[in-house]
């Protein structure tokens, strides 16, 4: 009624102008306002009369080109992910970054899910330090030796000690990728739930291409894996810094023939006892298999299953990690880890994940080419053990 109250008002302006100088263009005028006037309120009633339509069938199916999106839709997927558009007030609520190669940054909420992903499925990431840069240049500090301590009496004299030495950890960045694709048809389907779909199958595939690089990767347009380092049967107080530390298993290609176990009691006491809180076994399922075999002087096995649903079943009373990227059991290879990786490995990652939408390659699917930048080094060779398969 707003609108008729309004058109009242201008109607009497008209009869007062008509009645002092009334003329052709006044009547066009009342003519015009009375049409304008008629499509307002029959848009009013409209509006009115399918009121809530819309949030009761939100999910029914797609809306027309060009219709507005339901406000709890995120914009991200609604309209990048669906359609491929960026608009700017969609632009802006979804936080999204324009790449430097093409493509956008993923919101904060799908870089979430993906890093959910990666931590269950990638084995290395899940126990390592991960730090989040800006740039490919990151630098980490090590201290190598400890700071020098004394005992003094009240009064007595204080020596100048010596100042800890520090070494400069690079971790070798790449550039990690994944091109999952959907159709157009899953993509117009407004059940499927397309940013859930998307941090599943980025995180599943960028787990799969880090669990070799962390593990074996040779740090050329890739992180650097800890089996890469340089090894040495030589202890922490005479090793090179940056240098693993292996024991040999007692065999070459195989365990030892007799009380094998004992190979492992060795690995484990070889790391020192700070980094023992927090260590773990990691080894490929094919070597599990096998050391859960072992038993010791009783009959008793040293593999001990877990006790409860969030309880890691133990060996030697530490968690094992099975990787599948390390080697299975042959002469001279590294195929047991055991130590602290949060303390001894690092993964650098850019957050940020971005993505470029690709429907011309391949129709009528549409690819999704994700891509993040991320390096990893051991940093602290102190505090990772290898078993060397060697008598």
């Amino acid at each position: 009624m707003t609108y008729e109250t309004k058109a009242d008002a201008i109607e009497s302006v008209f009869q007062t102008a008509a009645a002092t100088d009334a003329g052709a263009e006044i009547s066009a005028l009342r003519a015009e306002m009375v049409r304008l006037s008629t499509l307002v309120t029959a848009r009013g009633v409209v509006g009115s009369a399918f009121a809530g339509v819309g949030s009761a069938f939100a999910g029914a199916r797609p809306m027309l080109a060009g219709a507005k999106a339901d406000a709890a839709t995120p914009a991200f997927a609604e309209s990048y992910l669906r359609h491929g558009t960026l608009p700017g007030d969609g632009t802006k609520a979804a936080s999204i970054g324009v790449g430097p190669k093409g493509g956008v940054a993923v919101p904060v909420e799908i870089d979430a899910v993906i890093d959910m992903v990666l931590r269950a499925a990638s084995p290395i990431r899940s126990i390592a330090q991960i730090v989040d840069v800006g740039s490919a240049n990151y630098r980490k500090l090590i201290t190598t030796s400890g700071v020098v301590s004394g005992w003094v009496s009240e009064t007595g004299t204080r020596a100048e000690t010596e100042t800890p030495d520090f070494a400069e950890i690079a971790p070798p960045m790449g550039e990690l990728y994944a091109n999952p694709a959907a159709s157009q048809a899953m993509l117009d389907d407004a059940f499927f739930d397309v940013e859930a779909w998307l941090g599943g199958e980025i995180g599943r595939e960028f787990a799969r291409a880090e669990g070799v690089a962390f593990v074996t990767g040779d740090g050329v347009n890739k992180p650097r894996g800890f089996l890469s380092a340089a090894n040495s049967t030589a202890d922490d107080a005479t090793r090179a810094f940056g240098t693993l530390q292996t024991i040999a298993a007692g065999a070459a290609g195989a365990f030892a023939a007799a009380n094998p176990q004992d190979r492992l009691i060795d690995l484990v006491h070889a790391l020192a006892t700070p980094y023992r809180q927090g260590a773990v076994f990691v080894m490929n399922s094919a070597t599990l298999a096998r050391v859960r075999k072992f038993k010791d002087s009783t009959g008793a096995f040293l593999w001990q299953p877990a006790l409860a649903a969030d309880q890691p079943a133990t060996l030697l009373g530490y968690p094992v990690i099975e990787a599948a990227a390390m080697p299975d059991v042959a002469v001279d290879s590294l195929s047991i880890a055991f130590g602290n990786f949060q303390a001894g490995y690092l993964i650098a990652q850019r957050r940020e994940t971005v993505v470029l939408r690709d429907p011309f390659s391949n129709k009528p699917f549409v690819h999704f080419y994700a891509t993040k930048r991320v390096g990893g080094a051991v940093i602290d060779s102190r505090a990772i053990k290898l078993m060397k398969f060697s008598a």
